[in-house]
């Protein structure tokens, strides 16, 4: 059991959770009225760039969700607006993301008044730095053969880089985090609590919206803490981790995946289920990699496509243990989603579990066999196997009612497993470096950026709750992944204590008075 679950003792959860509680208590009041307030403010001359420059704040603090009626009538009403009342490129780029972002394919002809008769980027842009970052920001909002936005990226990265020499440290920041994480593909928790302690320091904040999004961050963390407290309990009632001693025992990590897929409060029952699930998957794929033979795993394969209890006969005890768990979780949750929703998911959340283990199986025959596949090959079984398919698939069923895999699998080689696709690329790209087969790799990842905006865009007959749960699941990757392999790293355990454990203190408030900005200035 990793270090951080244990450390979540009931008792110690529960006196947190009841400090919380008790300050939502008291404040029920406040939130109800600063809600107001910030909603009539977000009514006031809404096709300013202000107007805009709020919703964005109020994104990137996690609020939205309070929000939803407002911004739907803002954002829906004229997506048209993209070029809105100003012309500047600052507010320009920053309509165009908020547009794109909600799922309007706003045209980048709104872009052309920035070029030059040649097509470029008019060079007397270089120095305004607002607008070269809110462009650089708008531009990973792009498709493919979308040349005006990669002309805008590389642009706003040339002259971005040209001024950090002479921005103070805290712009400085900023840029680079844009660099390296640029908003579109920052997980929505995450952003939320970086930005709440930033915007505390800003000098236009407005008091309403920080403890609007200060005591919202707190309410939603002590609802995950209960949802913990929920999984934790089946977790160990399951038993996995005692009975398999080789596999991956993470639950807090998984849950924390889910976190990333559903931010919204509303989801807490998506949140229990998929974290579930891939808890299961964590140790089914320990058992492919690592302890069973290969005669073993093929039985296991038959059994999940068999689908019974009577399939597991043949099975070695400690196969039956993880294939009762799968058999009885999944028809859990199907059974669950039948009695609240009607409709009956078991079939489809079946075929995902035979999906996945057959891709498990041929790279479990890699493996064995001594075979580094093509890097094609190898990336077209891992839409399976990296799990993602097995989590939308699921999303999906329960909303209705690997991006940057590459970090990652330097852990899944010591455990074992097939070549990665550095690997792959360097046995197949006539004596490619690491460090080369690591480049390919990063633009592969941002091909498949591409690829996820336009389908986003194109996915009009989806609920946008279900598109959402898609782009949210490439967020959490890139934040899991960045920075080396899976939950080991420390900045996973930061990401668990930050966005799971540790409350944001209430003295992070700053008085409306101590304020620059409050609702009432705004609208003035």
């Amino acid at each position: 059991m990793s270090i951080l679950w244990s450390s979540l003792d009931p008792l110690g959860m529960d006196a947190i959770d009841h400090k919380v509680h008790s300050e939502a208590d008291y404040s029920a009041g406040k939130i109800e009225e600063l809600k107001k307030r910030v909603g009539c403010t977000l009514s006031t001359d809404i096709h300013s760039t202000r107007s805009m420059v709020l919703i964005d704040t109020i994104q990137r603090l996690g609020i939205s969700h309070q929000f939803e009626d407002e911004l739907e009538v803002i954002l829906d009403r004229n997506p048209g607006a993209a070029q809105g009342d100003e012309d500047d490129l600052f507010s320009t780029a920053l309509r165009f993301r908020l547009l794109r972002q909600r799922g309007y394919n706003v045209d980048t002809d709104v872009f052309h008044k920035f070029m030059d008769r040649k097509g470029h980027f008019k060079e007397s842009l270089s120095k305004d730095l607002s607008g070269l970052l809110s462009l650089h920001e708008a531009s990973y909002l792009g498709v493919r053969d979308e040349e005006v936005l990669s002309q805008a990226m590389g642009f706003s990265e040339e002259h971005l880089r040209k001024s950090m020499l002479h921005l103070q440290p805290v712009r400085a920041t900023e840029v680079n985090l844009a660099f390296e994480f640029p908003r579109q593909r920052r997980m929505v928790r995450s952003e939320a609590r970086s930005y709440i302690g930033k915007y505390a320091q800003e000098s236009g904040r407005i008091s309403d919206v920080l403890q609007l999004a200060t005591l919202d961050f707190n309410l939603v963390q002590s609802q995950l803490r209960i949802e913990i407290a929920v999984l934790r309990s089946w977790w160990t009632e399951l038993g996995l981790a005692e009975k398999l001693s080789f596999a991956r025992d993470r639950p807090l990590e998984c849950f924390l995946w889910t976190v990333g897929l559903f931010p919204e409060p509303r989801f807490s029952q998506c949140r229990i289920d998929v974290a579930k699930t891939i808890a299961i998957l964590l140790v089914i794929d320990d058992v492919y990699d690592i302890h069973g033979s290969l005669d073993e795993l093929v039985l296991f394969t038959d059994a999940v496509h068999r689908w019974g209890v009577e399939a597991m006969e043949d099975l070695p005890e400690y196969m039956k243990i993880c294939y009762m768990a799968l058999y009885n979780t999944t028809n859990e949750i199907g059974y669950r989603v039948l009695k609240e929703h009607g409709g009956c998911i078991i079939p489809e959340l079946r075929k995902t579990w035979v999906d996945l283990c057959e891709g498990f199986l041929v790279e479990a025959r890699w493996f064995n066999g001594g075979v580094v596949p093509e890097l094609e090959e190898y990336l077209g079984n891992g839409v399976t196997t990296a799990g993602t398919y097995m989590a939308l698939v699921h999303a999906f069923y329960l909303i209705g009612s690997g991006i940057n895999k590459q970090s990652s699998e330097v852990a899944e080689q010591e455990r074992g497993d097939v070549a990665s696709s550095i690997d792959c690329y360097m046995k197949e790209g006539d004596g490619a470096s690491e460090a080369e087969a690591r480049l390919h790799v990063r633009s592969l990842i941002h091909s498949a950026w591409l690829d996820l905006n336009g389908e986003a865009l194109a996915a009009t007959s989806l609920p946008r709750s279900t598109v959402d749960a898609a782009v949210n699941l490439a967020r959490a990757a890139q934040a899991m992944y960045q920075h080396g392999d899976d939950s080991r790293l420390p900045s996973v355990d930061r990401h668990i204590h930050s966005l799971l454990m540790d409350p944001i203190p209430q003295d992070c408030h700053i008085s409306e008075e101590a304020c620059v900005g409050t609702t009432s200035e705004f609208n003035e």
